[in-house]
């Protein structure tokens, strides 16, 4: 959950890394260890759950110590290159698998085949581990992973009468579309939009999205080079927005610039009937719903593939510079015990990528839909442009506003296309002469 990011942490984390790098290099004395492990949570139950962790470590290891560096996910990457060229870098390194590959293949993180025990490795689905892996190297250890789903106004839903989806039922593209007409319709012109999309950020929800329709759009051929498509799999959903927008009026276009965090207001007021969102708010939405606000969650829409959809976990990483691998492969290893990710799951408000953590009770209640999510966590996927090298300055620079203008209507799906493969195949080319 990237969300609430202060430019103060950001500040903060670089002080931070610089003296984690210090710690890690200095010489260790009397024969004891010490690694410098660098966390991006950032809610007080995440943070509490990453600190007690490491405290009963540090009990249980006295050999071997480990000190908690503050980190956070304000421009994270580019704090991560300055400690990395620096030689200050943590050695155990908290992330997201979608930011690891330039670090990957720039040589910066070590390979983790060679240190990660086998119930690690056997423990976490092979999907979840392509998520971190780039060539032939794995180089990070995927463990939280949230799917998108739609949050809904329950009381809304039970008066429009429409079908509620489930996992084994869910709506299609076109159903979901035409159900969000239905619940505008309900409102009767006074202002209710069927459903609000929060897409200050469109390129990960489009893309991920897009996979249950069969969508890729990012295209490896045999000599390993990536080109771009924008097929009719992939048009589904982009389509889908744009028409709901611009055509069925269905969904509010002042929506179009914010975050996820910003519609929650007018979700509270009846103003949308559904958001979607990361599974991780429903910790927001607990926290802040006025007293008696009916909420549930439900699947995202589903197309040719069902309700695959793409992901990109957080991870834990080490620094190839780090003369003590195996040591923070120990660590991590005890920090992803399955009793252990089931703490740092509940703590973020996210799913474990183990598949016995996510067998645990406190996953699969009812309360707070942590069922509803749960039963998602088998159609996750890598996502699409995980491994993809130049991908962060086409999403950036073409991707991002081609979408924004496109789902405001000032574009439409031909330019949309153009600009994607076109403009984007011309950037792709150049990180991969």
């Amino acid at each position: 959950m990237r969300r609430a990011r202060r430019l103060a942490g950001a500040l903060v984390a670089v002080g931070a890394l610089l003296l984690a790098g210090c710690t890690s290099d200095a010489k260790d004395t009397g024969g004891r260890v010490t690694l410098a492990f660098q966390s991006l949570a950032w809610q007080k139950e995440s943070v509490d759950a990453n600190k007690q962790l490491v405290r009963e470590w540090n009990a249980e290891h006295p050999d071997i110590h480990v000190e908690y560096v503050q980190g956070s996910w304000d421009g994270v990457h580019d704090q991560l290159l300055t400690s990395f060229e620096g030689g200050e870098a943590p050695d155990i390194i908290h992330d997201a698998s979608d930011d690891l590959a330039d670090f990957a293949y720039g040589g910066y993180l070590a390979d983790l085949r060679d240190y990660l025990p086998r119930r690690l490795k056997s423990g976490i689905p092979q999907r979840s581990w392509e998520t971190a892996t780039f060539g032939d190297g794995i180089y990070g250890v995927p463990f939280l992973q949230e799917p998108r789903v739609l949050i809904a106004n329950a009381k809304l839903l039970k008066k429009s009468g429409v079908r509620i989806p489930t996992p084994d039922d869910p709506w299609t593209w076109d159903e979901f579309r035409r159900i969000t007409e239905e619940l505008g319709a309900e409102g009767g012109g006074k202002g209710t939009y069927g459903v609000a999309w929060p897409l200050k950020e469109p390129v990960s929800a489009t893309l991920n999205l897009s996979l249950s329709t069969g969508g890729r759009m990012f295209h490896r051929g045999a000599d390993g080079k990536v080109t771009i498509r924008f097929d009719a799999a992939d048009e589904v959903m982009p389509r889908t927005v744009h028409d709901q927008v611009n055509i069925d009026g269905s969904a509010s276009d002042a929506t179009l610039g914010m975050g996820g965090s910003d519609t929650l207001p007018g979700f509270f007021a009846g103003k949308y009937a559904m958001v979607p969102l990361g599974f991780s708010y429903r910790q927001q939405i607990v926290q802040q719903a006025p007293k008696g606000f009916d909420w549930q969650v439900l699947p995202a829409p589903a197309g040719a593939d069902g309700l695959t959809q793409g992901v990109s976990p957080q991870t834990l990483s080490i620094a190839e510079d780090s003369p003590h691998k195996k040591e923070a492969a120990q660590f991590i290893d005890f920090l992803l015990q399955p009793r252990n990710m089931v703490r740092l799951a509940l703590g973020d408000w996210m799913l474990p990528t183990g598949t016995a953590a996510l067998k645990a009770p406190a996953l699969r209640t009812p309360k707070n839909d942590w069922a509803a999510g749960t039963a998602l966590a088998s159609h996750l996927r890598s996502a699409p442009a995980q491994s993809v090298r130049g991908y962060p300055e086409w999403k950036d620079k073409v991707a991002t506003p081609a979408f924004q203008e496109y789902y405001s209507g000032a574009i439409d799906l031909d330019e949309l296309r153009h600009r994607l493969v076109d403009d984007g195949n011309l950037v792709l080319a150049r990180y991969q002469r």
